[in-house]
């Protein structure tokens, strides 16, 4: 039952990516171990997968002896990080093999913690390494919150073995809707940089994800931490005792200092140091040689409305 219910996540997306592909069709592409054509598509419909049923693809199992968790984070806001991370399981597709990516990210941050990448649905291949790595690198942070969509995966004994053992509250969702933050990271993961790498095989894949964790973590911008990357918003909140609030003054340190370096070895090509906000940063500096410091938050709010955000 529980190497069913594993499909589960992968089926989801399928479905999405091709709203008309039949369950029939879904296992010859998935050729899933373990469970026939037959035990395929009546588990397909079980869990609401007919095509005639519209919307079907938003439901998530809750059939007798599959564990549930309540969602911990609906309507709560977390302003530290290692507060609640959320995790998602997404597939990538080379040829006619199927390989798993999983990933876990810390909510406020929106740091990648976490990551695997597999060939098969195995807990002990997707999310059992994925949250070892993120414990390792958190050194197992207190009151902690795990978010998912509900795989099975997540519920597993092996898996929830582990998060008993480092006293991680299991947080489900009970439809996608409730795990926004995880889908988007699986998209922009896959579309922005697995596929424009291009990798060839499972290895490649495995170096393509790890240089696109590396990539997104310490340059990619978001909108929601005020233009800055993923660890140097982690760098701002440690310095301010993890506290959401920044000073000004580090905000404006963060804000001139460039998202790339050739420095970085993470980095296989070499980008340049200026930047269109890095010119604007430099202008900035020079008018507020000239004001008081009044004048300094008035300016940088209007630098922040125009660096351009990924």
């Amino acid at each position: 039952m529980e190497e069913h219910q594993q499909l589960l996540p992968v089926i989801r997306q399928i479905r999405e990516d091709h709203p008309r592909m039949s369950a029939r069709e879904m296992y010859r592409l998935i050729q899933p171990q373990h469970i026939g054509r037959d035990c395929f598509i009546a588990f397909c419909f079980d869990n609401g997968y007919r095509l005639e049923i519209k919307r079907a693809f938003h439901r998530t199992t809750d059939s007798s002896g599959v564990i549930r968790f309540d969602n911990l984070i609906a309507g709560r806001e977390f302003t530290g990080i290692n507060q609640a991370w959320v995790s998602d399981i997404t597939y990538y597709r080379l040829g006619e093999k199927f390989f798993y990516l999983t990933f876990i990210t810390d909510l406020c941050s929106r740091r990648i913690v976490g990551y695997s990448v597999s060939d098969n649905l195995m807990t002990e291949h997707t999310t059992l390494p994925a949250l070892k790595m993120a414990l390792s690198k958190r050194n197992s942070p207190k009151r902690l919150i795990l978010h998912s969509d509900g795989g099975g995966q997540y519920y597993s004994k092996t898996f929830t073995d582990l998060t008993k053992a480092h006293k991680i509250q299991n947080s489900m969702a009970e439809n996608i809707y409730e795990n926004p933050h995880a889908e988007r990271l699986n998209g922009t993961i896959k579309n922005d940089y697995v596929i424009p790498y291009g990798p060839q095989d499972f290895k490649q894949l495995k170096q393509m994800v790890k240089k696109a964790v590396d990539m997104y973590n310490l340059y990619r911008p978001h909108k929601a931490l005020k233009g800055m990357a993923p660890a140097a918003y982690e760098k701002l909140l440690k310095e301010n005792g993890n506290s959401f609030s920044v000073s000004l003054k580090k905000k404006r340190d963060l804000e001139q200092t460039p998202f790339f370096s050739s420095a970085n070895p993470a980095c296989s090509l070499r980008f340049p140091i200026t930047s269109h906000a890095g010119k604007v940063n430099t202008n900035v500096k020079k008018r507020n040689k000239k004001q008081k410091s009044t004048s300094l938050l008035i300016e940088l709010n209007k630098l922040e409305k125009t660096v351009n955000v990924i």
